[in-house]
């Protein structure tokens, strides 16, 4: 039997019964459909937030004070005090990969103006904090050397601070607020940065000399970070090299001792966070694959179901000389089409589920061709693998006992 007969059989016996077809393709379907989506929204994800972290820099280097542990027990790194301006200066003075270095102390409080107040996070920082994070200034301006120098009573606000304290298309440059009960002059406004990838808000800051909060609002005499810049991106692990050479030689640490600091570039961010989004979209589409493997089982079922409604039918074409292996061929292309037929529709569904997941979740989803490619394999895989049972046991029939069968 040629291969078009198969076919025009296989397509006849189908839709003969459409609904139960339906039916049974309606597991690849959705199997199908699942798997692209949930790929594409984990894939979608991952790109949002490498676009989101390099908008901070690919060439950024953080220094963190390395965890402290006493007795056995995790103490964090926020109690360390390993980290001094002195480090600063002599990254500043010695480092030919950094282009900008910018001390880090933060401290949390309560910002009063009038009878509006909020919570919030001040960072103390140095000028070049704004280059270094890519920040910008819708109004106003930065702080100046001899502003921090002298402690200074100034700030920079976040949008999201300004309009909660002053309300919405209100420039509050010039005027002055409470932190902690002290007077700080508002001398600029950030420009929007909306939320991270992990949903927080961004703009919920405010941004004063390091100097002033390091003194007057933390009271004390070490820095929570320090925060860098390569010349670029390529020079990033060299900057790396020479920041750890150099606070070792600061900090005093013999051959052999840990470090008491932690050295990271945002490009290493960049990887770690991606490759644990790989395994979060991995994990997705192994889970929605499952539904597949019940679509298969499916298949299977419905194969043996039409093996015994049609048992007289095989038994009557292997009696007027059809073999063994055209009957085998025959079910086996009946199983294949449900399979693909399931597939292509599967492919459709999950295009759609794609578009409406990020249009509700407001987040970009990326359906990449392998995904589709590879869904598509698996099922035809799956019409091979649960069609060839129920074809074999087609294709072993007497058809004596077929013809007899009632």
């Amino acid at each position: 039997m040629n291969i078009t007969n198969l076919f025009r059989i296989a397509i006849r016996a189908l839709l003969r019964n459409k609904m139960r077809s339906f039916l049974t393709m309606l597991g690849i379907i959705i199997g199908v459909g699942s798997v692209i989506a949930m790929l594409a929204i984990g894939e979608g994800s991952k790109v949002s937030m490498r676009e989101e972290m390099s908008s901070m820099g690919t060439n950024m280097v953080m220094i963190m004070p390395n965890f402290q542990r006493r007795g056995g027990v995790n103490l964090g790194a926020s109690s360390s005090m390993v980290l001094k301006y002195s480090d600063v200066v002599a990254l500043r003075n010695e480092s030919t990969a950094l282009e900008s270095v910018s001390p880090s102390v933060q401290a949390s409080g309560q910002v009063i103006y009038g009878n509006q107040n909020t919570q919030t996070t001040i960072y103390g920082v140095s000028e070049e904090y704004l280059k270094i994070r890519k920040l910008e200034i819708s109004s106003g301006r930065i702080f100046n050397s001899n502003e921090v120098k002298s402690m200074a009573k100034v700030c920079i606000l976040g949008q999201t601070v300004v309009e909660t304290l002053f309300g919405t298309n209100v420039d509050p440059v010039g005027l002055s607020l409470r932190i902690k009960n002290l007077p700080f002059q508002i001398i600029g406004v950030l420009k929007d940065k909306g939320e991270s990838g992990n949903g927080q808000d961004q703009d919920d800051l405010i941004i004063a000399p390091y100097t002033t909060v390091q003194r007057r609002l933390a009271a004390i005499d070490y820095l929570n970070g320090i925060y860098a810049s390569a010349v670029s991106e390529e020079k990033s692990p060299v900057a790396i090299a020479e920041v750890e050479e150099i606070l070792r030689r600061t900090h005093k640490l013999k051959e052999g001792v840990t470090n008491d600091f932690r050295v990271m570039s945002q490009s290493e961010l960049i990887e770690t966070v991606s490759s644990m989004t790989d395994i979060m979209t991995y994990l997705l589409g192994a889970i929605a694959g499952i539904s597949l493997l019940v679509g298969g089982i499916g298949i299977m079922n419905i194969m043996f179901v039409s093996v015994t409604e049609r048992t007289r039918e095989i038994g009557l074409r292997m009696s007027i000389g059809g073999r063994s292996r055209d009957i085998l061929a025959q079910f086996l292309v009946e199983s294949m089409l449900l399979s693909i037929m399931g597939g292509i529709l599967g492919i459709i569904f999950g295009f759609l589920m794609a578009k409406l997941a990020g249009t509700i979740m407001d987040n970009p989803t990326v359906i990449k061709t392998q995904a589709v490619v590879l869904s598509f394999m698996v099922c035809f895989a799956i019409g091979v693998f649960f069609g060839w049972y129920p074809a074999r046991k087609a294709a072993n029939l007497n058809p004596i006992d077929a013809l007899r069968y009632e």
